[in-house]
């Protein structure tokens, strides 16, 4: 039987004994934020790993929904001023915005605070289309400003390990990584009315098409071609930021997708999906669906000598050849949100002025590798991409 090993004796038997590192600001000073979108993620989410990153207080806050902008009024303990224009959130003495708004105002938004001089934290997916990747890259270089994308897993600290693991050699040569991601719409929690005249639907339209009010556009908005790309940039970005990652490369070069509408009729992205991406030297493969949660979701690099199975839980090593190759050979397990982890990260460079752990760079290639997937789905099922296709 094949012992045992600890993550870190593991990573020294394959020569890999720089292990990650986590840098937590100091509570010496109070940061300055403003709160942009205040829906679950922001107030279940991002301001709770923020209370857990760091000192900060919340000066100012946006949102077109007055029942979300009271709540996080109350939040701060009524310090904190309310505004339905998110500039206005700009013009105060703040140091950063936290923004959580939907994916189509996602880089109007962080361009005007990066031009305010105020530093972003930038929820995922950071762009709705390819061609906004430029947009927000240019913005965020052509200033002083830190942007933090929205991908804790790369500040999680087992996906951290997972990657020295798999740029050490230890899998071997890595042909496949195969992604997955099982949810289920029909079990949510019963959601509350939305008071209509507390919201103003033209403010949150934005640019996009000129449309009537319906709670599942409202609610379910990532799953409307205008606000959201559906599963391929709200699920599968989590994935494609680590595939990336762990193997040095940034886009897929055919994105093939066979998917539909089985139980989501309404939505205009499907709701189960099998893709398949080809990157240069390795396929990536994702499936998922919204109508059934049994496993959750995950990745599997799968290599010539070993395979790494990650998920949000933790990670384990399976060594090839051995009589019980089920049995991983390391393990690694995570007790603590990843997202707290991110949002220390972001504290800390906000003072330090170092680069983030999710740079600009590295959530604008996540979110392409889903967008030319969808591309993909709405062109026949194949989509061939180079930089010029963005053109």
């Amino acid at each position: 039987m094949t012992p045992m090993l600890d993550r870190r004796s593991f990573m020294i038997a394959s020569g890999l004994t720089a292990l990650a590192s986590t840098r937590v600001m100091g509570a010496n000073d109070t940061m300055r934020i403003g709160v942009i979108g205040a829906g679950g993620r922001m107030m279940h989410g991002l301001l709770d790993a923020a209370d857990k990153a760091g000192a900060y207080r919340i000066v100012a806050a946006s949102d077109v929904y007055a029942p979300r902008r009271d709540a996080v009024k109350e939040r701060s303990g009524g310090e904190a001023s309310t505004h339905l224009d998110y500039r206005e959130v700009l013009d105060k003495e703040i140091d950063a915005v936290i923004i959580a708004a939907p994916d189509h105002w996602h880089v109007r938004m962080a361009a005007d605070a990066v031009a305010a001089g105020k530093d972003v934290y930038l929820e995922k997916p950071v762009t709705r289309t390819i061609e906004e990747g430029a947009i927000l890259t240019k913005a965020v270089r052509s200033s002083k400003q830190i942007l933090q994308c929205g991908m804790q897993q790369r500040s999680w600290t087992h996906f951290r390990d997972a990657v020295d693991i798999i740029q050490g050699g230890s899998l071997g040569r890595v042909t496949q990584v195969r992604t997955y991601w099982w949810q289920n719409y029909r079990v949510l929690v019963p959601r509350k009315p939305i008071d209509t005249q507390a919201l103003d639907w033209k403010q949150w339209l934005s640019s996009a098409p000129d449309q009537p009010f319906t709670e599942d556009k409202y609610t379910y908005w990532r799953w409307f071609s205008s606000f959201g790309g559906g599963a391929m940039t709200d699920l599968f970005s989590h994935r494609s930021v680590v595939v990336h990652w762990a193997m040095k490369t940034d886009a897929p070069r055919v994105a093939q997708m066979l998917a539909d509408k089985y139980v989501f009729d309404q939505f205009d992205w499907p709701d189960t999906v099998q893709a398949a991406l080809r990157y240069p030297g390795f396929d990536v493969v994702y499936e998922g669906t919204i109508s059934s949660s049994i496993d959750d979701g995950g990745l599997e690099f799968r290599g010539t000598d070993a395979t790494l199975k990650i998920n949000r839980s933790g990670f384990t090593v399976h060594r090839e050849g051995t009589p019980e190759a089920q049995n991983p050979v390391a393990s690694e397990h995570s007790f603590r949100d990843g997202t707290i982890t991110h949002m220390e990260n972001f504290f800390e460079c906000v003072k330090s002025r170092k680069e983030p752990n999710a740079p600009v760079e590295a959530g604008v290639a996540a979110a392409r590798a889903g967008q030319i997937a969808n591309q993909a789905y709405l062109h026949g099922g194949q989509m061939i991409w180079t930089p010029k296709s963005a053109a």
